[in-house]
């Protein structure tokens, strides 16, 4: 998971260099969370093992993603959860 918090009016630029190419091996979903205005940006990403993600963040294509959103980035926070789905009753959903 990772959290950024951007330069204001700045969302469309991010998002363009926000998208991997190629996209990583062993990345199986990605999700990009927005606060509503647009200055804090949550991604949210799936991964075979640790050692994939890990692989992906030390990758020369990972350095040019991290360096294409330099400037719209103003703070950073990422880290690696281990976690699982939550179950929600049917009735609630």
């Amino acid at each position: 998971m990772t959290t950024r918090r951007i330069r204001p009016d700045t969302l469309a630029d991010f998002e363009r260099s926000w998208r991997p190419d190629p996209y990583p091996d062993g990345l199986r979903h990605a999700y990009a969370y927005w606060s509503e205005d647009g200055t804090e940006v949550v991604g949210v990403s799936f991964w075979d093992s640790k050692e994939a993600c890990d692989a992906w963040r030390t990758s020369a294509a990972e350095a040019h993603r991290r360096a294409a959103m330099a400037p719209y980035v103003v703070e950073e926070h990422e880290a690696f959860y281990r976690g699982r789905e939550l179950a929600v009753p049917a009735h609630h959903r």
